[in-house]
């Protein structure tokens, strides 16, 4: 089926109502947030209308995906982790090497879970499957590498003066942000901890329900939603150990001082002084 007629599918019509309804929901939530002034609207509806866009495009682009050799699916995902580091080093911003360490710790947890799955057979060594799981593993990870750039951002400019006073004592870097490093992995690992907890209970997965449908044996289903999540559990604890790692490095100078997180966002910056002169 070729572009204009996938267009035109009614199914595809029918799809447009279900968005509009997704749309609205989205709205309210803006609504909402500017009701509060809580100063999210743009960023809000932004990523919804990219995310919505970029759905899309992917949509449209998947069968031209499908057809390319399985050499260039390496490409792929390759870029896949270096957009997704690009996003997520904002969560990051003022942070030294936010980008680096987001290339680098997406690549190795992303990476050691593709391989080993693809060796494993978890995962067909084809373009159909190796770019969407692939994606799906990458995007997960991206949202620890957030929370752990965040979260380790906030952790530093909270306790400066604690950690900047136990330096003066002549206790090593690493050991003085030991506590902080910690506490950055286990909360950004968090959303992926709930989600195993609570898999099958509370959280009944897509892919699962997908597969049922689509006549597979529903053992075998369930066996395979959690190699799914054990995945995404995988190449998220990697990516954030990785993260902290050489977070704990980039946060001092070479004369071991702490360095200053400076955001290089002016919005964000703008923020973060209206919020210090409330």
């Amino acid at each position: 089926m070729v572009l204009p007629d996938r267009l035109t599918d009614p199914v595809v019509i029918e799809g447009l109502f279900q968005v509009a309804a997704a749309t609205t929901l989205a709205a309210v939530v803006i609504g909402i947030s500017s009701l509060r002034n809580l100063g999210l609207e743009r960023e809000l509806g932004g990523s919804f209308a990219r995310g919505f866009v970029q759905v899309l495009a992917m949509g449209a682009l998947i069968g031209v995906l499908f057809t390319i050799p399985l050499a260039y699916s390496g490409l792929l995902l390759a870029a896949m982790v270096c957009y997704a580091a690009w996003e997520s080093r904002k969560r990051g911003d003022g942070v030294p090497d936010a980008f680096r360490i987001s290339v680098i710790s997406l690549g190795v947890g992303s990476a050691v879970v593709i391989v080993t799955m693809v060796a494993a057979g978890a995962i067909e060594s084809t373009v159909r499957n190796l770019v969407p799981v692939g994606g799906m593993i990458i995007a997960n990870a991206m949202k620890t590498n957030s929370l752990t750039l965040d979260r380790f951002q906030g952790e530093i400019e909270s306790n400066r003066d604690e950690i900047e006073a136990v330096l003066a004592l002549g206790v090593p870097p690493e050991r003085a942000i030991s506590e902080f490093v910690t506490e950055s992995v286990r909360a950004s690992l968090i959303p992926v901890v709930d989600a195993m907890r609570t898999l099958g209970l509370v959280y009944i997965p897509g892919m699962m329900a997908g597969m049922i449908l689509g006549g597979a044996n529903p053992i075998y289903a369930a066996e395979y939603q959690f190699v799914i999540m054990g995945m995404i559990f995988a190449a998220g604890g990697l990516t954030s150990m990785t993260a902290s790692l050489l977070l704990g490095r980039a946060a001092f100078t070479d004369a071991a001082q702490l360095r200053r997180f400076e955001p290089t966002d002016p919005t964000l910056l703008a923020t973060l002084r209206s919020a210090l002169n409330r």
